[in-house]
């Protein structure tokens, strides 16, 4: 880690002096103004922070040695003298996210000012539960870091998003993966040096998909995360909504169905037993064993796993078993999600996840569904469209929140 790590990371110089101090803090909030207002000029910045022009100007002039902000040149105005403009450097720092799937690993990287630098995804990775896992995700952390050339040296953190339930606040992670209770967030920091957060795959995706696109009169949205589960993200008031213990967003896990199918959660008649991909892959084995036709069919006598992206993959090759039993689950799915409008009014509903991608053999029955089962006076101002980050959505959201945070806007 550099010393372009020094404004945004963590304050351990229990020396610095209180004038230091206050300097030291005083930068940070400038750049927190110039990330959430754009550029400005020292006029604006004084106005927004409260602070004399003079200590303004000095401060600024230090961030542009120190390589944070650059002088845009001056700009016009209704007359008078000219005032210069400043903003961040982009590439004075980065930020990582990191996305664990069951058995790839998804890398992204963004800069000061939210531009994409790079994403690679499906890097071969097995997911486990035993402690040799975490050895080998810093590995593969180091490894991906090690392709990124000069900018390997301004990582000013990391975020890494996982399923199931995480404590965003603490870093504790309650899934099959085994960390002994200890936050996998301070591990991962401890193996490479960087700070590093962790976050829900849902919650992540959500906030990169608000962010993205013309969505600033949004105020209130829902991110529906459909792949072998199905979990969904929040957004009020313009903020992800956590709930108390910060596990919100359990959609899959609603009983909306009398059955005798158990869950993955121990309970029966979950949404997910019939509308998930782990229920199409159910459902569709049950098919070919009945006699139904496909062109996976060959594929599922020989013996081998039909899987929810193989059955993506042929609804796409216009393959009618995968694209009914898609429009099944879509129409289940909207029950559902008529359920969620009324409850939570929203501008915005967005439809990501593995899924998605089949695009309206999905959505059609989902918007027939909403028009049957949702109230017509809630959901005739709620928008309803397809993710448009798509399967880039988690790296992206992790990446961002980890910007956020460090900058202080969450």
């Amino acid at each position: 880690m550099t010393t372009n790590t020094s404004i945004l990371g963590s304050v351990t110089d229990e020396n610095m002096s209180v004038v230091a101090y206050k300097a030291f803090m005083l930068k940070r909030r400038i750049i927190l103004a110039l990330a959430t207002e754009g550029d400005c000029t020292i006029a604006d910045l004084s106005r927004i922070l409260n602070v004399s022009n003079p200590t303004i100007t000095k401060l600024v002039g230090e961030l542009i040695q120190e390589g944070y902000v650059r002088d845009l040149g001056k700009i016009e105005t209704g007359g008078g003298r000219r005032p210069c403009a400043f903003g961040l450097v982009s590439d004075s720092g980065y930020f990582l996210g990191v996305t664990i799937l069951d058995d790839a690993l998804c890398f992204g990287v963004i800069d000061l000012n939210k531009n994409t630098v790079t994403v690679q995804k499906d890097i071969p990775f097995a997911y486990s539960t035993n402690t040799q896992f975490i050895e080998t995700l810093a590995e593969r952390i180091q490894e991906f870091i090690a392709t990124l050339g000069s900018a390997r040296d301004k990582i000013l953190g990391m975020g890494i998003t996982v399923k199931g339930r995480v404590d965003a606040a603490s870093g504790v992670i309650y899934n099959t993966m085994n960390t002994d209770g200890y936050p996998l967030a301070r591990i991962i920091w401890e193996k490479t040096g960087i700070e590093t957060i962790v976050e829900n795959d849902t919650r992540a995706m959500t906030y990169a998909e608000y962010l993205s696109g013309d969505n600033s009169g949004v105020q209130n949205a829902l991110f529906i995360n459909i792949g072998r589960g199905i979990g969904v993200g929040i957004i009020v008031r313009g903020k992800l909504y956590y709930g108390k213990s910060g596990f919100s967003g359990e959609f899959g896990h609603i009983p909306f169905f009398d059955n005798e199918k158990i869950c993955q959660c121990g309970k029966k008649g979950c949404l997910e037993t019939e509308a998930s991909g782990m229920a199409l892959e159910t459902i569709f084995a049950d098919r070919l064993r009945d006699g139904a036709s496909s062109i996976l069919s060959d594929r599922f006598r020989a013996g081998e796993a039909v899987s929810m992206h193989d059955i993506i993959e042929a609804a796409k090759s216009d393959d009618v078993l995968s694209i009914d039993l898609i429009t099944g689950i879509g129409e289940k799915l909207g029950r559902g999600i008529s359920v969620l409008i009324n409850l939570f009014n929203p501008e915005l509903v967005v439809i990501g996840g593995p899924l998605s991608e089949v695009g309206d053999y999905l959505m059609l029955p989902i918007r027939t569904a909403l028009n049957k089962y949702s109230l017509r006076l809630v959901t005739r101002d709620t928008t309803l469209r397809l993710s448009t980050l798509g399967d880039t959505a988690g790296v992206l959201g992790a990446a961002l929140l980890t910007r956020n945070r460090m900058l202080g806007i969450l």
